[in-house]
């Protein structure tokens, strides 16, 4: 009897192990998955530094420009009345309360503080003088110039990044189970690691069988093009996987030394799962000694699918999933049998069906169901709606090449549709 669609989903899912942990350097760790939550190993910023190009000033002003501080440079103390010019990401001096904008403020080459020991630099009334906008040359000594805001006021804190400002040393940033991307090495190496503690990618052999088909060129005669080891080998690439991709004949023997002698986590099959006449994948994993997790499912297309464990130890499982032949009947099998596991293999979903990106839409057309089996129908994604497209037999593709999702529709019993409007889970493929 076959397995219901959401059971199919469930055992593929539970069946994995997450493989072991390895540590990669950050360059070599894009599309792993951490095994580890991340946490600062300082406070991020480290020090406070200057969100905006300027000048880091002390007290009210009018202040003293007293020198430069730029990105990577220590710098020292300042005193009220004083300033430094100082550049976005450049540590904040002692001392210092505020950044002044560069387009906020200027300086006055005219005016010179002359500040001695005991005198209030704010007690002097102000000099009028021609004004040179910010950032223009000025004559004179750079320690002596006389920089003014060109607004009253400049609240402490203003235009500075604080230490700590986005994590504290010991937080934890990142949760175990995060896939990680190219946002999440730079929060690691920001974070000062040179290294991530992630699950091994797992490792899959992709069988292409049938003697019709051809790796390149135009059909012809009775051969008809590959389309789905280009298909299944980018999607694998997706999900982080070292892919090994060979092509088999319609013929038991080369197909059981393929599969016996594959070292992978997962070997995929493609075609020979049904009952016909070079249709071997059964006859080969009974011979295997291979143990049937899943054999056909309730599901329109790609009903001849299946799952089984071959080989492996207790921590270290080893898997053949069987994928029917028709092109849009295999991608069936893959969203159903294939995703979840690989997830679960790679350390995602902490064991439950959760496909990547599933969601729940309403339909934007009528859709007819299948009195015992779920559907897997291409939808297009518009106004927030799913909308059915057309060319959806189980050998065509052009349908979901146009699709941004595959819709669930459940079995219909005694309901030959479902309506506009009600809200099925769109997959996304």
């Amino acid at each position: 009897m076959s397995t219901s669609w959401p059971e199919a989903r469930r055992i593929a899912a539970g069946a994995a192990i997450p493989l072991p942990v390895t540590r990669v350097p950050l360059a070599e760790a894009c599309g792993a998955v951490l095994a580890e939550s991340l946490s600062a190993l300082v406070d991020l910023p480290p020090f406070a530094t200057s969100a905006m190009d300027g000048w880091a000033v002390a007290g009210p002003g009018p202040w003293k420009v007293t020198g430069q501080v730029l990105a990577g440079q220590e710098s020292s103390r300042i005193a009220d009345g004083e300033a430094v010019e100082i550049a976005t990401g450049a540590r904040m001096p002692s001392g210092a309360e505020a950044v002044l904008r560069r387009e906020r403020g200027f300086v006055d080459p005219h005016e010179r503080l002359h500040v001695g020991e005991g005198e209030d630099p704010h007690s002097r009334p102000a000099v009028p003088a021609p004004q040179r906008r910010y950032g223009e040359s000025a004559a004179g000594s750079v320690t002596t110039r006389a920089l003014r805001g060109t607004e009253l006021g400049l609240p402490i804190g203003t235009d500075i990044r604080p230490q700590g400002q986005e994590s504290r040393r010991g937080e934890t940033m990142l949760s175990t189970g995060t896939r990680v991307t190219p946002a999440v090495l730079g929060l690691a190496a920001a974070a000062g690691y040179d290294d991530l503690p992630v699950h091994e990618p797992p490792r899959v052999t992709l069988l292409v069988i049938g003697d019709e088909l051809a790796a390149s060129g135009l059909p012809d005669g009775a051969r008809v093009r590959d389309a789905l080891g280009p298909m299944f080998g980018a999607w694998l690439a997706q999900l982080g996987v070292r892919t090994t991709l060979a092509r088999v004949a319609d013929d038991a023997g080369d197909l059981l030394a393929a599969v016996a002698s594959s070292p992978a986590d997962l070997v995929i099959t493609t075609g020979g799962t049904a009952r016909g006449p070079v249709d071997h994948v059964h006859r080969v994993l009974s011979e295997l000694g291979a143990r049937l997790l899943v054999d056909g499912v309730a599901v329109r297309p790609g009903h001849p699918m299946l799952l089984a464990q071959h080989g492996g130890t207790r921590h270290h499982r080893r898997f053949v999933a069987g994928l029917p032949g028709n092109p849009l009947a295999a991608v069936a099998g893959f969203v159903t049998l294939v995703r979840p596991l690989l997830r679960r293999l790679s350390g995602l979903d902490g064991g439950g069906a959760g496909a990547a990106a599933s969601h729940f839409l309403p339909l934007g057309d009528a859709v007819r169901t299948h009195p015992t089996d779920t559907r897997l129908v291409p939808v297009s994604v518009t106004d927030a709606c799913a909308a059915p497209l057309r060319f959806t037999g189980p050998a065509m593709l052009r349908g979901l090449a146009l699709a941004d999702g595959l819709a669930v529709v459940p079995p219909g019993g005694g309901v030959v549709a479902l309506g506009a409007g009600q809200r099925v889970e769109v997959l996304a493929v």
